[in-house]
């Protein structure tokens, strides 16, 4: 996927002020399939992995149930996402509250 997509930090717009870095969501450069395709992903991760830190996260900040929230928001997870599928991969760290289904 990196040689597809580039590097990450492509796909992940911040702004860094020396001592503080302020994370933007995605940007707009890159790829635009793979930025889709993330979208898509942070849509089905919802569905499938509910009782995740991260689709907690996502509920509660979507509670007032306006769509310009929730669009906003599928964005933001999308990249925390990202980041953490980039954690798992490299660290073998694991995502809180994932369940993983043994391969078959």
């Amino acid at each position: 996927m990196q040689f597809y997509s580039g590097p990450l930090r492509h796909f992940l717009s911040g702004v860094d002020t020396g001592a503080q870095r302020r994370e933007q969501g995605l940007a707009r450069a890159g790829n635009a399939r793979v930025r889709r395709g993330m979208i898509q992903l942070a849509w089905r991760f919802l569905m499938f992995q509910k009782d995740s830190a991260l689709a907690r996260w996502y509920r509660a900040r979507t509670a007032d149930s306006r769509s310009g929230t929730r669009k906003t928001m599928i964005v933001a997870l999308a990249r925390k996402l990202v980041i953490a599928l980039w954690r798992f991969v490299t660290t073998g760290e694991p995502l809180e509250g994932v369940v993983l289904r043994p391969a078959s």
